[in-house]
C-alpha cells in the first residue's frame, strides 16, 4: 500500500508541476512518519523515500535507532525545545520551525560544538491562527535579519502550515503570502531557495505557489492516532 500511495504522490506531483510550469526535481517529498512504525518507514524507504519528518524528539530517536542510517534524512518538523536541541542537531538534515531567536542561538551554539552548520527554516504563522506557531509576517524581516548574524546556522527558507480546511483553495492566500515574502527577502538580497509548504490535502496548491518541500503523511501512511507530546 505505502509504495503504491507514494506512486500516486509522485505523479500528482508531476501533474501540479507540469500545470505550474516547474519540474518534478525541483520538489523535495518530505514523508512525515510521526506515529508510523518502523516497517511502513521501510516500506517508503524501498518505494525511493529518503526524507522523513518528525514532531518530537523522543519519537525521533528511537526510530533513527531502529532504522538504517544509510539512506534516511531526518527532518524535525514539529515545535522543537530548545532543551532538546542537544539530542538531534549532530545529525538532523534540516529543522523546520525555527520561530524564536533563543531557539536560534541554541542551535548556533550546539552546531557550532558539533563543529557543523545547521540548515534550518524559519517558520512563519501565515493564516493568523492564534493556535499555530511562527513568527508574524512583518515580524520576519527584522528576525531574519538577526538569525542570520548567528554562527554555524544557514537559513535555507521559510516554512507555514495551511489553514486545515477541506477545500485547498483555501490554502492559497497563506501560500501565496510565503512566495510573497520570500520574494521581499530577495529584494534585500537574502535568497533564500526553499518554502517547506503544502501537505496531503493541499500540497497541489502548495506546488502551484512555488513550494519546494512538500510535507505529506496521510497520503502515504493513512490515517494515524495521535501521538503523545514527547
Amino acid at each position: 500500500m505505502v509504495a503504491q500511495n507514494v506512486d500516486t504522490i509522485r505523479r500528482r506531483i508531476a501533474a501540479a508541476c507540469d500545470r505550474a510550469g516547474r519540474q518534478p526535481h525541483e520538489i523535495t517529498l518530505v514523508a512525515v512518519s510521526k506515529t508510523v512504525g518502523s516497517g511502513p518507514i521501510g516500506d517508503a524507504v524501498r518505494a525511493g523515500i529518503i526524507d522523513f519528518g518528525e514532531n518530537f524528539v523522543q519519537e525521533l530517536l528511537r526510530k533513527r535507532e531502529e532504522l538504517p542510517a544509510e539512506g534516511i534524512r531526518w527532518h524535525f518538523i514539529g515545535h522543537l525545545q530548545s532543551n532538546k536541541v542537544k539530542n538531534i542537531i549532530e545529525w538532523v538534515h534540516l529543522v523546520h520551525s525555527v520561530d524564536s531567536l533563543s531557539l536560534g542561538s541554541e542551535i548556533s551554539k550546539r552546531a557550532l560544538a558539533a563543529g557543523r552548520t545547521a540548515e534550518i527554516l524559519v517558520e512563519v504563522n501565515s493564516t493568523g491562527e492564534t493556535t499555530k506557531f511562527g513568527l508574524r509576517p512583518g515580524e520576519l524581516p527584522g528576525f531574519v535579519e538577526r538569525l542570520r548574524r548567528l554562527p554555524n546556522v544557514n537559513i535555507a527558507g521559510l516554512m507555514t502550515v495551511g489553514p486545515f480546511l477541506p477545500d485547498p483553495e483555501s490554502s492559497r492566500p497563506s501560500f501565496r503570502l510565503m512566495r510573497t515574502l520570500q520574494e521581499g527577502l530577495a529584494k534585500e538580497g537574502l535568497e533564500l531557495p526553499h518554502l517547506s509548504m503544502g501537505m496531503t490535502n493541499d500540497f497541489e496548491v502548495a506546488i502551484e505557489e512555488g513550494a519546494t518541500i512538500l510535507r505529506i503523511g496521510t497520503a502515504i501512511f493513512g490515517p494515524r492516532a495521535k501521538a503523545a507530546n514527547n
